[in-house]
C-alpha cells in the first residue's frame, strides 16, 4: 500500500502569518462559543438599566442669569456715595462669582428655606422625595441642640390628625399643627394643600444636620462667568422642579441682600463719625453765639463800621480755608491712629473730606478686608490658616495708607501753615480797628467758623443718609429662574449596562480559565522544552477508532500527519522501530491516540503490532474486538504463554496485530522488569516494522518509566484543557534528565470552536461525497448542537 504523506498547514487556510489576525480570530472564536453566556448577561445588564432608569426620578435642570457691575471697568466714572468719599474697593466679576457658591450664602438659604428637611413617599421600588407636593411641613420652633441626620415615620389619618411611629415602635395619634418636643428641641408639622391626596398613606420625614445639607447643595449648584458678556449663569439640578426655582432664586435674593448688607456697613461708619463732629460742633457753635450775645449786650455795641465789615469778609474766606485743612488733619489724624493701633480690626475710620483718590481706595479696600474677616471669625477660629492670606493683605494696605498719609499730611501742614501766615498779616492790621470793636470782629470771626462747619457737617449728613435710605444692589437679575423638561437617564445606565455585558463574561470566561488551571494553548507547554509533534481536534462521535470513520476526516488527516511526522523522527529507517506512548494522568486520550496511530501506520503497508502494557486498566477491548479468552502479556510474563499464543489479528487491518494485557495480576511493575520482557521486546523486533507501545500514565506509575528503557521514542500525551498545568514541570523534568527516550508530544483534544484555538479545513478539498454534501446549514447546526 502507498504511504499516505499528508502534512497539515500550521495556519488556516487564509491566513498569511501566526500574527495578530490569528490571534484575534482565536479570540473571537473563543468567546463566540460561549455566546449564550454573552447573551444572557447582556440582557440582563440592559434590564437591570431600564429598570434603574424607570425607578429613578426624573432630575430637572433650573437656570437663571444675573448681572452684577463690574466696577473695575468703569474708569474714572464716580457714583454719588464715591464722590463724598465713601466708595468701597471696586468689584472684580470673577471674586463676585465665587461668592455665590460660599458656605455662609448657601447656608442662609437652607436656614431659610429649611432646606435639611426633606419628605418622602412610600412606592413600589422604594421611596420617592416629594417637596412641592408635600402634604406636611416640619417648622422647628425650639432648637435644643444641634440638628442631626435622623427621620421619623407618621400615618396621616385624617385632615386634622396624624399617627407617629416612635423609634421604640409607639405609635402617638398628635393634631395637626401641635407643638411637639423631643430630644433635639420643640417642632410641629403644618399641613398643606396637598394633604387631602396624601390621607392614609405614609410619609417619612428626613433631618439633615444644616451643614451637610449646604454642602449637598452646594454640590447641586453650578456658577459660571460668561466670559462674552458681564453674565452669570447658574444652573443647579433637582428632581422637584418647584423646589430648584425656589432654591435658585432664593440665592439671588440673598445675594442681593448680603451686597446691600456690606455696602451699608461702611455707610454706618461714615455717618456715625459724622453724628458725633456734628454733637462736638453744635456745642461749640452754641458757645460762641452766647459769648457774642453777651459781648455786643455789655459793650453796648449796635453795628460794625463798612471798612470792618470787608475785613471782616476777607478774614472769613480765609478761616474757611484754614478750616477745612484743619478737618482734614484731624481726620488724617484719626486714619494713623486706626493703622497705627494694634487691635485696628473693627471699621475702618471715615475719609470725609479727604480729596486724594489713592487714598481713599485704599481706606475702602481696608474696610472690606475688615468685614471679611469679621465674617470668617464669626465661623473660624483665628488661629485657622485661611487667616493668614487675608492677614497678610490688611498689613500690605496699610504700609500703602502709612505712605500716602505722610506725603497728604505734608500738605496740608504746609497749606496752613500759610494760611496761618495770611492770618497773622491780617491780625496786625486789626490793631488799627477800636479795641472793642477788634474784640467783636475775633468773637464773630469764631462764630463764622463754626456756622460754616456746622452747615458743612449738616450738608453732607443728609446727602449720606439720602444715599443709605436708597442703597441699591450692584446685582440685577436678567432672567428669574425657570426649569427645562427632566433629562433622560438611559444614555449613562445603558453605556455601563453594555460595557458590563462585554466584561462580566470576559472576565466570567478568564476567571474559570485561571481557576481550572488547565493546559489550554502551545504557549503553555513551551516551558517544558518538549516539540509538539501534532495537534488532534476534540471529535464528537460514538466511534472509538476515528481513522476508519469517513464523517470524522478532519481528525483522521490529523492522525495521518500524526504517522508522518513519526515516520520523520525515525527518518524513515528500515529497522523496527518501538514507539512508547503515555501521558500524566488517565483521561488524556492515551489509549485512543496509541490505537488509532497503530491503525494509521498500518494503513501505511507498515507490519505493526499494538501492546497493551496498561496491565491495571486495560482499554483495547473498546477498541478491537479478539478473543478475551487468549493468554495476554501477563500470561506470557508469568511463563504461561508463548509469544505465538498472545499475538491476536485485529480484524481491522491485515497487517495489524495486537496483544492484549491478558489475566489481571497483582505486581505488574515487577512483571515488566523481568527479562522475559525484554525477550519479548526482542522477538518482536525481530519480525513486525512497527511496535506501539500503550502503557499506563507516567505520574501514577512507573511501569511507563521501566518501559522506556526498551523504546526508541515517547509519545506523550497532553489534553486541552484537562492536563493540569502542574504536569508541566513534570514533564520538564522527564525531558531534561532524559527518563524517557526522546520525548515529543501530542497536544490532543482541541476544541476549535469552543475555544478558538486549533486549525481550520476546507471541507471541499477531501473527495468523500457524504463529507463534500454537507451544507453551511448542517454544520451551523452542528455548531449550535455543542452550545
Amino acid at each position: 500500500m502507498k504511504t499516505e504523506q499528508i502534512y497539515l498547514a500550521p495556519y488556516a487556510e487564509n491566513e498569511v502569518a501566526p500574527g495578530a489576525t490569528k490571534d484575534m480570530r482565536a479570540m473571537f472564536a473563543k468567546y463566540l462559543y460561549h455566546w449564550p453566556l454573552f447573551v444572557s448577561i447582556m440582557a440582563l445588564c440592559i434590564g437591570l438599566a431600564l429598570w434603574y432608569a424607570a425607578t429613578r426620578p426624573p432630575v430637572y435642570t433650573i437656570n437663571a442669569k444675573v448681572t452684577i457691575k463690574d466696577d473695575t471697568k468703569t474708569g474714572d466714572m464716580k457714583t454719588a456715595l464715591q464722590e463724598i468719599t465713601i466708595s468701597q474697593t471696586p468689584k472684580a466679576m470673577e471674586s463676585e462669582v465665587q461668592k455665590l457658591k460660599t458656605r455662609a450664602l448657601i447656608g442662609r438659604v437652607v436656614d431659610e428655606l429649611q432646606l435639611w428637611s426633606t419628605y418622602h413617599v412610600e412606592k413600589t421600588y422604594g421611596m420617592e422625595e416629594v417637596y412641592s407636593t408635600s402634604p406636611v411641613r416640619f417648622h422647628l420652633l425650639d432648637q435644643r441642640r444641634p440638628l442631626t441626620e435622623r427621620s421619623f415615620s407618621i400615618y396621616i389619618e385624617s385632615k386634622d390628625h396624624y399617627i407617629l411611629t416612635q423609634p421604640s415602635g409607639n405609635e402617638i395619634r398628635i393634631p395637626f399643627n401641635s407643638i411637639s418636643t423631643n430630644s433635639f428641641g420643640s417642632w410641629k408639622l403644618d399641613t398643606t394643600s396637598h394633604l387631602i391626596d396624601h390621607i392614609g398613606k405614609k410619609i417619612v420625614v428626613m433631618l439633615n444636620s444644616p451643614e451637610n445639607a449646604t454642602n449637598a447643595w452646594i454640590g447641586k449648584l453650578n456658577v459660571a462667568l460668561n466670559k462674552t458678556a458681564p453674565i452669570v449663569d447658574i444652573d443647579l439640578e433637582d428632581t422637584d422642579p418647584e423646589r430648584g426655582v425656589m432654591v435658585v432664586n432664593h440665592v439671588i435674593k440673598s445675594y442681593k441682600m448680603l451686597d446691600i448688607e456690606e455696602k451699608n456697613k461702611v455707610t454706618e461708619s461714615t455717618l456715625k463719625f459724622i453724628d458725633d463732629r456734628l454733637t462736638d460742633v453744635t456745642g461749640e457753635l452754641t458757645t460762641v453765639e452766647k459769648d457774642v450775645e453777651g459781648y455786643k449786650s455789655s459793650q453796648g455795641l449796635t453795628d460794625i463800621s463798612s471798612q470792618s465789615q470787608v475785613y471782616l469778609q476777607s478774614v472769613q474766606e480765609n478761616d474757611n480755608e484754614l478750616n477745612k485743612v484743619n478737618v482734614q488733619l484731624n481726620v488724617i489724624d484719626g486714619i494713623e491712629r486706626y493703622i497705627n493701633s494694634a487691635g485696628s480690626n473693627g471699621n475702618a475710620p471715615a475719609t470725609l473730606g479727604i480729596e486724594d483718590p489713592g487714598l481713599n481706595n485704599l481706606v475702602s479696600q481696608l474696610a472690606v478686608l475688615n468685614l471679611e474677616r469679621n465674617k470668617l471669625m464669626a465661623t473660624t477660629p483665628e488661629d485657622n490658616p485661611l487667616f493668614a492670606p487675608l492677614n497678610s493683605q490688611i498689613l500690605s494696605t496699610k504700609n500703602s495708607i502709612k505712605g500716602n498719609i505722610k506725603a497728604i499730611k505734608s500738605s496740608l501742614l504746609a497749606t496752613r501753615r500759610q494760611l496761618q501766615g495770611f492770618n497773622s498779616k491780617a491780625e496786625s492790621s486789626i490793631k488799627n480797628i477800636p479795641g472793642q470793636e477788634r474784640q467783636y470782629l475775633s468773637i464773630k470771626r469764631q462764630q463764622a467758623i463754626k456756622e460754616n462747619l456746622y452747615v458743612y457737617l449738616l450738608q453732607k449728613r443728609e446727602e449720606i443718609g439720602l444715599q443709605y435710605a436708597s442703597t441699591l444692589s450692584d446685582i440685577n437679575t436678567i432672567e428669574s429662574a425657570y426649569f427645562e423638561g427632566p433629562k433622560s437617564h438611559k444614555e449613562v445606565p445603558l453605556s455601563i449596562a453594555i460595557m458590563c455585558g462585554f466584561l462580566l463574561p470576559v472576565g466570567l470566561i478568564g476567571f474559570r480559565k485561571a481557576w481550572r488551571n488547565k493546559i489550554h494553548d502551545l504557549e503553555d507547554l513551551k516551558s517544558t522544552g518538549v516539540p509538539v509533534i501534532a495537534e488532534l481536534i476534540q471529535e464528537e462521535g460514538d466511534s472509538s477508532i476515528v481513522v476508519l470513520d469517513r464523517n470524522t476526516f478532519a481528525i483522521a488527516e490529523q492522525f495521518r500527519a500524526l504517522r508522518s511526522s513519526l515516520f520523520h523522527l525515525y527518518d524513515n529507517r528500515k529497522g523496527s522501530c518501538v514507539t512508547l506512548c503515555t501521558s500524566s494522568v488517565s483521561g488524556e486520550g492515551k489509549s485512543f491516540i496509541s490505537n488509532n496511530l497503530a491503525i494509521s501506520i498500518a494503513a501505511s503497508g507498515k507490519l505493526t503490532i499494538i501492546l497493551e502494557l496498561d496491565l491495571r486498566r486495560p482499554m483495547m477491548s473498546k477498541y478491537f474486538s479478539f478473543d478475551k479468552k487468549c493468554p495476554g502479556i501477563s500470561d506470557y510474563l508469568q511463563g504461561k504463554a508463548t509469544i505465538d499464543h498472545i499475538v491476536q489479528p485485529s480484524q481491522v487491518r491485515p497487517n495489524l496485530f495486537l496483544i492484549a494485557a491478558g489475566s489481571m495480576v497483582d505486581d505488574p511493575a515487577e512483571l515488566l522488569e523481568s527479562s522475559r520482557m525484554v525477550e519479548l521486546i526482542r522477538t518482536l523486533r525481530e519480525r513486525y516494522d512497527h511496535i506501539l507501545l500503550d502503557t499506563p500514565p507516567l505520574h501514577l506509575v512507573t511501569d511507563a518509566m521501566i518501559l522506556g528503557r526498551m523504546s526508541d521514542k515517547t509519545v506523550y500525551m497532553v489534553r486541552q484543557d484537562v492536563t493540569s498545568k502542574a504536569e508541566l514541570q513534570f514533564i520538564k523534568q522527564l525531558n531534561q534528565e532524559q527518563m524517557m527516550p526522546d520525548m515529543h508530544i501530542v497536544f490532543n483534544g482541541i476544541q476549535r470552536n469552543r475555544t478558538g484555538y486549533g486549525y481550520s479545513y476546507d471541507y471541499s478539498y477531501y473527495n468523500y461525497p457524504k463529507s463534500k454534501s454537507i451544507s453551511s446549514r448542517k454544520l451551523m447546526r452542528n455548531l449550535a448542537s455543542r452550545f
